[in-house]
């Protein structure tokens, strides 16, 4: 184990099974992300109320090149679910970093815009015209808010494509407070 550990307790009953644990799962942070210079653990029992049982707070303070992640979880009654909650988080922060150090961050679709060319209002579907003139097929589940019925032929939407086993199609399709002003002009270069 390469890393600095820390471990402290606070109004929480020194116990060497509850070290050991701690350990194990600091030493596994390391295979998300090997380049962990310090970790700082601690457990505290935060109030002390005479009508509430007793709960465990945990929070680590990771120290990488460039950083220092901390995470703070919600209290819980079970020490152990405490750890297993906070270094869950730390291990997705440690694997967020990785990547956007690595250069590896997740590329999100475009948001594409069209407008519906025509509706099969009793099956439940549709097809939207994009800019370029393709037609992509939507099923009224594929709309973000349900408000099928509320479309018409010619409404301005915003849509993820998608690839499905009959082809491209329109997901995430959204009507709202957008607005098309170039879609004439962009119809129009082709």
């Amino acid at each position: 184990m390469k890393l600095q550990l820390q471990i402290t307790t606070r109004d929480v009953p020194h116990s060497e099974a509850l070290e050991g644990h701690i350990r194990q799962k600091a030493e596994k942070l390391e295979t998300f992300y090997p380049h962990i210079m310090g970790c700082r653990v601690v457990v505290e029992v935060p109030h002390k109320h005479k009508h509430q049982g007793r709960v465990f707070n945990v929070r680590l303070d990771i120290t990488v090149p460039g950083k220092e992640l901390v995470v703070n979880r919600e209290p819980h009654e079970d020490v152990y679910v405490a750890l297993r909650d906070a270094f869950g988080a730390a291990k997705r922060q440690l694997e967020d970093y990785g990547r956007r150090q690595r250069g590896d961050v997740k590329a999100h679709a475009p948001v594409l815009r069209g407008r519906v060319a025509r509706l099969v209002e009793d099956e439940g579907y549709g097809f939207i015209e994009t800019p370029d003139g393709q037609e992509l097929y939507f099923h009224r589940e594929n709309l973000a808010s349900n408000n099928f019925d509320q479309l018409a032929a010619g409404s301005e939407v915003q849509f993820l494509e998608d690839i499905a086993s009959e082809g491209f199609q329109a997901k995430r399709v959204s009507t709202g407070k957008h607005h098309i002003e170039n879609f004439e002009e962009e119809t129009d270069k082709e």
